[in-house]
């Protein structure tokens, strides 16, 4: 009786899910709307004001779908000229506008049932925005999405969109010069990249090693990218490469620099080194230029290393 009870409640239960689905009409994945929204962001791109505006209903409005003016949406929204207005700052300011699909992507047309009297179609569509602006050099390869909503002759009355707003604060800000922190000549961690590579110079590859927090990150420009090597793997590295070449000195060029920076709170020393080497095999004598961009933490511990070289001279 028990099981028998058990059956009937999930079948019950069952039921009723099945019986909270409801219909809210259709969506087409080919519809004339679709073309429609296509041949607007076409005449975007093109920079065509005429054709643009063509597209949208004298009463049109458009909307920011992140914006906090909820209480007054009419007022938040943008008219038809202003709107305009906007999409022309696109083609105008960036070299090789583009808009496209986001990958995997594709429009969806939706026809309501409900409080849809008029039979409007609304067009859900992802997008990316591409384009290099002009002025600051700034490349967008945004994406969003933008909702439509069309009367039944198929204009454009209303608009919402989703974008993400940073790349547009990087190109208002690039118009102006700002410092970005500090770069010294002098500093602590300038002189421990100093002993830790005249360590490695001398072989003493504990010692060198022993600058480097215990989960910092080796990272070779001749390895394939992101692919990088622990500290045990560099030790291993480091001790083959010994095993292959002779350091017969380790000269500076020039002077290191050591950069404080505001912005992520960065750490890094930029230097410049010449390696003169012998490979034992046939002991050909090579000038290795180097150059190391080494990360520090708060504590001066090099957290990451980047070295910059020509993989291609060791093996001449």
């Amino acid at each position: 009786m028990k099981k028998a009870i058990l059956a009937l409640a999930f079948t019950f239960a069952g039921m009723l899910l099945f019986a909270q689905k409801k219909e809210n009409g259709t969506i087409y994945i080919d519809h004339p709307a679709i073309k429609i929204i296509d041949e607007f962001e076409k005449a975007t791109v093109a920079g065509d004001s005429a054709k643009i505006a063509g597209f949208l209903t004298e009463d049109f409005k458009s909307y920011n779908g992140t914006t906090t003016s909820l209480s007054n949406l009419e007022e938040a929204g943008a008219g038809k000229a202003a709107y305009v207005n906007t999409l022309l700052h696109y083609s105008r300011e960036l070299d090789y506008f583009a808009i496209e699909p986001i990958p995997g992507s594709y429009p969806d047309a939706l026809d309501y049932k409900k409080d849809n009297k008029n039979g409007d179609i609304v067009i859900q569509n992802w997008i990316m925005i591409k384009g290099v602006h002009k002025a600051t050099g700034v490349k967008i390869d945004a994406a969003a999405q933008r909702i439509y909503y069309l009367t039944k002759d198929n204009k454009i009355k209303r608009i919402i969109g989703y974008s993400n707003g940073k790349v547009i604060d990087e190109i208002f800000a690039s118009f102006a010069n700002r410092t970005n922190g500090k770069i010294y000549n002098h500093h602590d961690n300038i002189n421990t990249i100093r002993k830790a590579v005249y360590a490695f110079e001398k072989g003493d590859i504990e010692k060198y090693l022993g600058y480097y927090s215990d989960n910092v990150e080796f990272y070779d420009v001749n390895s394939e990218w992101g692919k990088t090597r622990t500290k045990a793997q560099e030790k291993e590295n480091i001790q083959q490469f010994l095993s292959q070449f002779e350091i017969k000195s380790i000269d500076m060029i020039g002077y290191p620099d050591y950069l404080e920076y505001e912005m992520d709170n960065g750490r890094e020393v930029l230097s410049w080194w010449k390696f003169n080497l012998v490979r034992k095999k046939d002991k050909k004598t090579i000038v290795l230029p180097m150059h190391l961009s080494n990360s520090f933490d708060e504590k001066g511990n090099i957290v990451a290393e980047i070295a910059y070289y020509s993989e291609a001279l060791l093996a001449k």
